[in-house]
């Protein structure tokens, strides 16, 4: 039976960008409080769960998903009105121009511009674009109608639809929200093992919040469920394809911030051979997740990564594949099991 979609929708939908994830917070919050959970939050802003199980494991397991997603921060004010920024995460900036963000905690919309075609000579199109270049217009007649409403350090998030048509799903923010979907979906089942569940913070500036997490917690093991670049687009290299979608989780043997642990990669590959799960490696050894502070914390942790294929990563929408975002939940729930009692 599939999960209901509408709670990725919510997900998805709560704005948070790195350093400003209180509003999906909260919602992971409402959604698990009645679980018979118990979870605190860190100073940093992690939510750490713990789920009783029906018997003590063997490992201590840490199953880590990440609550924020890329956007952009407010750091200049233009005579004019106009509202200069940075990237928080990272963002390709060609993608930027023409894209609508809401900024600020009272979501005022803007769009993001740049200097029209018309009046921009040949030799400058075919230069990158620099972000300088760029800036968001509210619509402020100057500077001191754009500070009624918006604040130097505020945080802007894409202004997305969800759509869940032909078994696709597209969206904002599905790094890492399919990842906070996944995990809440197992804490709401009847775990055969105790288990802590973390959703942490600042993992597209830097792996922070799973640093102090893993500290916190001192697991023995992880598993890091995420989402990763899918390239099975038009134009993309045949023989460099990271992961597609409709083939199952993706399964990293190592990426820029991690080596797996060789046993659990094995692990997965042999449960969803036995339980008819769809499975892919990741095969290029590119980006990185959470994995990448957990592994090097304290003594050093056994760490897994599961991720989702999602094509268009890091823009105003992604598409991921519903039987993917399944297939991965299953594979979490079996290899979170087989961990812990081993």
């Amino acid at each position: 039976m599939e999960h209901d979609i509408n709670l990725l929708r919510k997900y998805c939908l709560s704005d948070g960008i790195s350093g400003n994830e209180d509003n999906i917070r909260d919602e992971i919050i409402k959604e698990i409080s009645g679980c018979g959970v118990d979870y605190n939050v860190d100073a940093l802003g992690n939510l750490i769960v713990f789920k009783k199980g029906r018997k003590r494991s063997s490992t201590k397991l840490m199953v880590v998903a990440h609550m924020d997603e890329v956007g952009l921060i407010v750091n200049h004010i233009t005579q004019q009105g106009y509202l200069g920024f940075d990237k928080v995460g990272g963002i390709n900036t060609n993608i930027l121009p023409g894209t609508n963000v809401l900024v600020g905690e009272n979501k005022i919309p803007g769009v993001i511009g740049l200097k029209p075609i018309h009046l921009t000579k040949k030799t400058e199109l075919a230069q990158p674009i620099n972000i300088k270049e760029l800036f968001i217009d509210i619509g402020a007649r100057d500077s001191a109608d754009a500070q009624k409403y918006i604040n130097l350090g505020d945080g802007a998030v894409f202004d997305s639809c969800f759509d869940c048509t032909n078994n696709r799903i597209l969206s904002k923010a599905l790094d890492d929200r399919s990842g906070c979907f996944i995990l809440t979906n197992m804490l709401k089942t009847d775990m055969e093992y105790d288990t802590y569940f973390v959703f942490t913070v600042q993992e597209e500036v830097g792996l922070r919040g799973a640093k102090t997490a893993a500290y916190t917690v001192n697991p023995d093991s992880a598993i890091v469920i995420e989402a990763t670049t899918a390239n099975d687009i038009v134009g993309s290299d045949e023989s460099g394809k990271i992961c597609e979608l409709n083939k199952g989780p993706a399964v990293s043997f190592m990426d820029r911030a991690s080596i797996y642990n060789k046993t659990y990669y094995k692990l997965a590959m042999s449960l969803a051979g036995k339980n008819n799960i769809p499975i892919q490696t990741k095969a290029g050894v590119t980006g990185g997740n959470d994995a990448g502070s957990i592994n090097l914390s304290r003594g050093g942790v056994k760490t897994i990564a599961l991720s989702v294929p999602c094509r268009y990563l890091h823009t105003p929408a992604g598409i991921i594949s519903r039987n993917d975002l399944e297939n991965t939940y299953k594979l979490a729930l079996l290899l979170a099991e087989e961990i812990s009692s081993m």
